[in-house]
């Protein structure tokens, strides 16, 4: 059996050594920290259960299609529920949007917003379902080695219908005229890594994801799905080794033999699949001369998000909050610019509050809420104690106002995590969150390719490189360097 060591367990990793196992090699995951999961980590404190990373449960489609390619379903491993109203969007004191998740109900309120806007919706949600299709069963599968995969005539006649060179921003304004609305309808794309002015429409699929398919919350927290997969994997035969951080990979002769660790472990490997940060195993795990990017090319890189992260307990329960909560009472074009344009600490920052316990009881103490809150920040700046206590106070202030109740006074645990944090327990580079922007120029086969020039048997998968960033482009990260390792090797590709 040939031997797969794949560095790093987040989804990209997990999904990588599922369908290899799959299909017969040998595999073995080295995990840095002492759980798996990656970004997805989850952690207890005084009752309270915290996921430490994603929290919203998009594109069912893609976890079913995952599980289904080893005949499971996602059910075998965690209970799903579609959350309604999907989320709510605060626009200030007493001026909040829940949005629903039945059709009916989205285009009346719609309707409430914008009279005779239903017809546009149906027009925009149509074009971003066939986005969504064309995306997700061509461009997302593919490897992304040369323009040449995209040369059929059938995918490049679908370019100008895909909007790859229309802006969201224009897109989205074509179609609507009130500013709530279309900031309903941007909001995804603070989260691709770049302004809706700099953003194809192409990624429209995602309104498309949100409104259609539905948000969804696995019970137990967004770590049930890395349990899931965690127990598939160990199904299939593969081995997870914790607390086993890779420093080099060993590579004579332009292929990769072995990976060493830190306490001076060799794991030999016939080949190597690079699910952590992608930056940092291309300059800091290969001798000289081996990388595939200079330093020049990752510091001309356009960089998605970091976040500033606080993880509250709170000894009573909260009105005015869903599950998933958006805050837009400040200007999104001006946040959105001192993360892309102008990279520094937001003055009036936006930001997104998670309370899963308002759904799920078992995430909190009887009578308390978890709160998860999340600042989009532009990653590489400066983190300090001062300053994450400074946006937690104009946070929690805000937060008090425009839910009009007392909140920091029942407050019994707090946690922070920001740049600082995401460089050292997970390599990030430049402490991001979200991996690379989606724009134009870093888009399939402009991203940093999944396989090493210099080393035949180096691969790499994850947010850094195709598909992107998000947690179901990571599960299908995993799946395309999967196959690209059975091209490789020789063996017949199944599935």
């Amino acid at each position: 059996m040939k031997k797969v060591v794949v560095i790093g367990s987040g989804f990209a990793g997990l999904s990588a050594a599922c369908n290899l196992a799959a299909d017969g090699f040998d595999v073995t995951v080295l995990e840095k920290n002492t759980t798996p999961g990656g970004r997805a980590r989850q952690y207890s404190e005084q009752g309270f259960v915290f996921d430490m990373g994603p929290s919203w449960y998009w594109m069912p489609d893609v976890f079913e299609q995952f599980f289904a390619r080893f005949g499971k379903k996602a059910a075998d491993y965690y209970h799903l529920v579609r959350l309604d109203p999907s989320y709510t969007v605060h626009f200030g004191p007493g001026d909040r949007m829940d949005v629903p998740a039945g059709m009916p109900e989205l285009e009346a309120m719609f309707e409430r917003y914008e009279p005779g806007s239903t017809a546009n919706l149906r027009k925009f949600l149509a074009e971003a379902e066939y986005k969504y299709r064309v995306g997700m069963n061509e461009f997302v599968q593919k490897p992304s080695h040369s323009i040449l995969e995209f040369a059929d005539m059938r995918i490049a006649a679908s370019l100008f219908r895909l909007q790859m060179f229309t802006s969201m921003s224009r897109h989205v304004r074509q179609l609507f005229k009130n500013e709530k609305l279309i900031k309903l309808l941007e909001f995804p794309v603070l989260f691709l890594g770049a302004t809706p002015e700099n953003t194809p429409a192409l990624y429209s699929l995602m309104n498309y994801a949100d409104m259609a398919l539905g948000t969804w919350y696995p019970m137990g927290g967004m770590y049930k799905i890395v349990e899931g997969m965690v127990s598939l994997a160990t199904e299939l035969g593969v081995k997870i080794e914790l607390d086993q951080e890779v420093r080099h990979i060993v590579a004579p002769n332009g292929s990769a033999r072995s990976v060493r660790t830190q306490d001076g472990r060799e794991y030999p490997a016939d080949v190597v699949v690079g699910a952590a940060d992608y930056h940092h195993i291309d300059s800091k795990l290969l001798n000289p001369g081996k990388r595939n990017y200079s330093d020049r090319y990752w510091e001309t890189r356009t960089m998605a998000p970091s976040s500033l992260l606080f993880y509250v307990g709170v000894n009573k329960r909260l009105h005015g909050l869903h599950h998933h909560n958006l805050f837009f009472d400040e200007d999104f074009g001006r946040h959105a610019r001192e993360i892309y344009d102008t990279p520094k600490w937001p003055e009036k920052p936006l930001f997104y509050v998670s309370a899963p316990s308002q759904t799920d009881p078992s995430v909190a103490p009887d009578g308390c809420e978890n709160l998860f809150i999340l600042i989009p920040v532009a990653p590489g700046l400066q983190d300090t104690p001062e300053i994450r206590e400074h946006y937690y106070n104009l946070v929690m202030g805000r937060l008090e106002k425009l839910t009009g109740q007392q909140i920091e006074p029942s407050v019994v645990y707090r946690r922070s995590f920001a740049h600082a944090d995401f460089v050292s327990d997970y390599h990030a580079f430049k402490g991001n969150a979200y991996g690379l922007a989606n724009t134009l120029l870093q888009t399939a086969f402009l991203k940093p390719k999944l396989r090493n020039k210099h080393i035949k048997n180096l691969f790499y998968t994850g947010q850094l490189t195709v598909p992107g960033p998000g947690v179901p482009p990571s599960i299908i990260s995993g799946q395309v360097v999967a196959r690209e390792v059975k091209k490789v090797s020789g063996w017949k590709v199944s599935g």
